[in-house]
């Protein structure tokens, strides 16, 4: 699994962070904090998490002030326990104090995502079917959001809608149905969404690469598997994956994991997760 950054939308996220934070500056620190007053610091998280995000916390206090010296104690994916320090940071303080907050919001957000991500994943063990993301993520977060869901072991869905054809419910009812599906680019794959049982036998005949279960009854996402798994559409090569998606949570995830789906796609590990509550002290 790819567990790298793209380097120029990290950049692009920090440096708009920064400016939304600082604004034309940070008065109480210029107005309380000697210039060349240094101080040594560490983050430390006040609860148990799957670390995710110190190479952005990294880049913020750089982003700041080049010469801030940051010592990771924690890698990305790293289960850590309460009171744990994760990174150590020396210099000038006024710009370490200028950094905190936007280093501490995408540390504690990402690392929140992770560990949910981390907790859903090892819930539906030993089933091999994948958790996955969607794209509703915090308006320009996306590419550390699901950065976040990689680090706990969770799987991308499409990272934006020139990734991958998906025919939703509003598609269809905008053209009124469909008897065909559109000819496809080299390259692409093709998912359909469907609601109930017969949308998707009807779907099922077209042989898209993922037919999404949206909001289905569990024993009724267990028809859905068993009727592509039979003799007829077992001959689909290669054979159309399952997604069931839509009010999944973590008491039924398990369930859904059983009825034989190859993917759950699961909204609320981006766009309702809760931040893990974290700290820079003084030291």
């Amino acid at each position: 699994m790819d567990l790298t950054l793209n380097r120029e939308k990290l950049d692009y996220i920090v440096r708009h962070s920064l400016i939304e934070d600082i604004g034309r500056g940070d008065i109480t620190t210029q107005l309380t904090i000697p210039k060349e007053k240094e101080i040594k610091a560490e983050i430390k998280t006040k609860e148990e998490c799957i670390v995710c995000g110190i190479e952005v916390a990294e880049k913020v206090f750089k982003t700041v002030d080049d010469s801030i010296k940051f010592e990771a104690l924690a890698k990305d994916g790293r289960a850590v326990k309460s009171g744990k320090a994760i990174a150590k940071i020396s210099g000038k303080a006024a710009n370490i104090l200028t950094a905190e907050r936007v280093a501490l919001n995408l540390l504690s957000l990402l690392s929140g995502i992770a560990t949910t991500t981390r907790r859903y994943v090892e819930h539906i063990e030993p089933y091999k079917t994948k958790i996955t993301d969607t794209r509703k993520t915090l308006p320009g977060l996306r590419d550390l959001q699901k950065y976040a869901v990689r680090v706990g072991g969770g799987h991308n869905h499409r990272m934006g809608l020139d990734e991958m054809i998906l025919i939703k419910d509003n598609h269809i009812k905008v053209t009124e149905g469909y008897e065909k599906l559109p000819s496809v680019p080299k390259g692409f794959k093709i998912e359909v969404e469907v609601q109930n049982l017969d949308e998707f036998k009807h779907a099922l005949y077209f042989k898209p690469d993922v037919i999404m279960l949206d909001n289905m009854k569990i024993e009724d996402i267990a028809e859905a598997v068993k009727i592509r798994n039979n003799t007829e559409f077992k001959s689909h090569h290669p054979p159309t994956k399952l997604e069931a998606s839509g009010g999944v949570d973590f008491d039924s995830v398990k369930k859904i994991a059983a009825a034989g789906v190859d993917i759950i796609s699961i909204g609320a590990l981006t766009h309702s997760v809760k931040a893990i509550d974290m700290h820079l002290e003084v030291l």
